[in-house]
């Protein structure tokens, strides 16, 4: 992974220091709230319903051990506890006091971390697939693009004030993990006809009140004009973009009322002005790459025998390895999901017990790194087969080896009205109810692949907009209802769920979910999945069996 270098150190301990006496000015009166919202937001740092917020970036997912003990003695020493992993591959805790803030920002800049625009209208933290550099259907590894995007947005002093927040996410397989469709840019890495690998460009695309599937701006770039690129796509937008109504600033909107061909024109005269003069290198590409060499893999890993052999002996350990696994390129070796969705535990939080065991687990098996990923887990990325048993009884030992990713209890989960000060509706709870009712775990197997999402306000935190189910947390005179949608999906053939018809009521919801379930099993043809019976019979089965 990327190590920080002597600028990138003295940039973070100097924004530390530049904080710690904003808070401190803040506390005594010298700065009002208007003044200091600002200053604190571009620190990652929210106020919510019962205690401030801080979200930690996690640049592309990437954690070494290192960084997550320190995350594990954050939470310890100045949370309750706990961690929570974002759709975003960020990191929040929800109980930080503020005047200890500083501190905690100086704790993680110790060890190459920080808040800096994880919030506010700048560009944020840009993500990507979680088994970059070593899926099968890779076309380039993504990782080093993502980090020459993260030197290029921290505190881009053009862009810190943007009409609204900026969300960049880049994929470098045939699959699209990083669900580039669905953010401000999308780039993903595709061979041309002459075989030369560049980006296919896409913008306009985002969640929230209004989900919009990205469009095509540009479908193939030259990598050395990547950041060109990006730079005249956001010069246009902070330009163009809507500061009279924050429901309409973000660059969908834009895009969706100029049209793709004026978005096109725009860009591009813009892109000629600068393109000669932010060219990459080579060399550049190279030096960044560097960092993302592979591990030393063990040449004789595939040789072993006992994998097959456990997981003949063990049904249970095979049914694991079966959801909770991946293949991955180099022979001998799997990664491994790390599932943050136990029941009876909120969806992506960790414990600071969990944290120092991942790491150390990270360094026993995965060459002491972890990544982060959409759906609120964690992937241990290189792990040998030979080990997996041995893995995954001491997953089991700390409550994180549900064998359920990608099943219906894999669920997407905001803090909803249990923390977030803009909810109108509780998630958390929903989901334990959910969880609760779907606790038999061959079901849930026989049920297959099934993505629910779920948001508390109209923001989308847990992209509801594509789940396979989305459900969505409303207000009705101050009582909690749900809208329910079908047919989402945020991966190639991505596409915005169709609503169902009137929202549930709260204690409605959770046997609404199980009728669903129930009729996509009695209307699928053989293993058919959830997203093709719903394209097949449509929303009617569902809506009639639910109204």
């Amino acid at each position: 992974m990327y190590q920080y270098n002597n600028d990138d150190q003295t940039l973070l301990n100097e924004r530390v220091t530049q904080f710690r006496g904003q808070t401190d000015r803040y506390l005594k009166g010298e700065l009002d709230e208007d003044e200091f919202r600002t200053l604190r937001l571009m620190n990652g740092l929210y106020i919510q319903t019962h205690a401030p917020m801080l979200r930690v970036a996690g640049p592309y997912g990437l954690i070494s051990s290192k960084q997550l003990r320190m995350l594990a003695h954050v939470a310890r020493k100045y949370d309750k506890n706990y961690a929570h992993i974002t759709t975003r591959q960020n990191i929040q805790f929800n109980w930080p006091e503020l005047k200890n803030v500083p501190d905690i920002l100086a704790n993680l800049a110790s060890v190459q971390m920080h808040a800096i625009q994880t919030s506010g209208n700048c560009l944020r933290n840009t993500t990507t697939d979680h088994l970059a550099g070593i899926s099968i259907d890779e076309i380039e590894d993504p990782r080093p693009y993502c980090e020459i995007i993260r030197q290029w947005t921290i505190l881009h002093p053009e862009f810190s004030y943007l009409p609204r927040k900026f969300k960049i996410a880049v994929s470098g397989s045939e699959q699209d993990r990083a669900a580039t469709q669905l953010h401000d840019i999308g780039l993903h890495l595709i061979k041309n006809d002459t075989g030369e690998i560049g980006f296919r460009v896409l913008v306009g695309g985002g969640l929230g009140r209004t989900p919009i599937i990205g469009k095509i701006i540009r479908p193939f770039l030259e990598k050395k004009h990547l950041l060109s690129y990006l730079e005249a796509i956001v010069r246009v937008y902070n330009l163009n973009g809507r500061r009279d109504n924050k429901y309409k600033a973000r660059i969908k909107i834009l895009v969706k009322e100029s049209g793709i061909e004026q978005m096109t024109k725009w860009v591009e005269t813009e892109w000629q002005q600068i393109k000669d003069n932010m060219e990459l290198s080579d060399d550049r590409i190279t030096s960044i790459k560097d960092h993302f060499t592979s591990p030393a893999y063990d040449k004789n890993a595939s040789n072993d025998s006992s994998f097959e052999s456990n997981k003949t002996q063990n049904p249970a350990f095979a049914t694991w390895v079966k959801h909770n696994t991946a293949s991955h390129k180099t022979p001998g070796y799997q990664a491994v999901y790390v599932s943050l969705k136990a029941p009876n535990t909120p969806p992506g939080d960790i414990t600071e017990t969990q944290l120092d065991a991942i790491a150390d687990l990270a360094d026993q098996h995965s060459f002491g790194e972890v990544r982060t990923t959409h759906r609120q887990n964690i992937v241990l990325a290189d792990v040998k087969k030979a080990d997996l048993f041995d893995l995954w009884q001491k997953l089991s030992n700390l409550s994180l080896a549900t064998a359920n990713i990608g099943t219906v209890t894999d669920m997407i989960c905001c803090p909803g009205l249990e923390f977030c000060a803009l909810a109108n509706a509780s998630s958390i709870s929903i989901s334990k109810e959910i969880n609760k009712a779907l606790d038999d775990i061959d079901y849930i197997h026989d049920i297959g692949d099934l993505k629910i999402n779920m948001s508390g306000c109209m923001n989308g935190c847990a992209h509801q907009s594509v789940g396979h189910i989305g459900i969505l947390g409303v207000d009705k005179k101050g009582v909690e209802w749900y809208q329910i949608t079908l047919g989402g999906s945020s991966e190639n053939e991505a596409a915005i769920g169709q609503r169902l018809g009137p929202a549930v009521a709260k204690d409605k919801i959770t046997k609404a979910i199980t009728t669903i379930l129930d009729v996509y099993i009695k209307q699928r043809f053989d293993d058919e999945i959830f997203l093709d019976t719903v394209h097949r019979v449509g929303v009617t089965p569902f809506k009639t069996a639910i109204y």
